[in-house]
This record gives C-alpha cells, sequence and structure tokens, in this order.
C-alpha cells in the first residue's frame, strides 16, 4: 500500500507493531505525539507484570508504553521520530501481508 503526499511524492505508512519493554524507558514522548491512542503507559510490578498505574498497591519497578490499540495507528511515524530509546518497531502493510 502506496500513498501520495499533497505535492505527489510517494508515500509509504510504516505502522508501528511492537514496542520493546527492554529499551522503553517509558518517557511517554511517543504517547504525547499520537493523537490515536495507539500506546498507553503502563507500570511494570516487582513481580515483573504489566499494571495499571492508578492501582496504588502495587510497586512499580518501570514505567513503560505499551500498544494500546495497534489497529487505530495511521502509519505516519511521529512516534519513532520522538523516541530516544529507538525501541519501536514499524513496518509497512506490504511487508505485514509477506
Amino acid at each position: 500500500m502506496s500513498f501520495q503526499t499533497r505535492d505527489g511524492r510517494d508515500w509509504t505508512p510504516q505502522y508501528l507493531i511492537s514496542i520493546d519493554a527492554k529499551k522503553c524507558i517509558g518517557c511517554g514522548r511517543c504517547f504525547k505525539v499520537c493523537g490515536r491512542d495507539v500506546m498507553t503507559l503502563k507500570g511494570i510490578s516487582e513481580e515483573g507484570e504489566l499494571v495499571n498505574l492508578d492501582d496504588d498497591d502495587d510497586e512499580i519497578e518501570k514505567k513503560i508504553m505499551v500498544l494500546n490499540d495497534q489497529g487505530a495507528c495511521i502509519g505516519c511515524g511521529a512516534c519513532a521520530r520522538v523516541c530516544p530509546a529507538n525501541c519501536q518497531t514499524h513496518t509497512s502493510a506490504a511487508s505485514e501481508a509477506a
């Protein structure tokens, strides 16, 4: 799937398909630039389980971004451009189909 920009240049969307929890620093920059709720911030408990940040009874070891609604991604790549940890994997629709 390929498209064109307004001035006619070719453009292929690169969709977010995963976030590496070991690399993510939980800064939230990607979340702030995404207006589509593709990602959300979660905590990792002492036991290594993902927990909601509003769960006060769990001790949070680290905060990370996780996929919330992968299907809502439009492939703009804004999240990748602001990520200081390079923890995201993106692919085109053609790569996913292969």
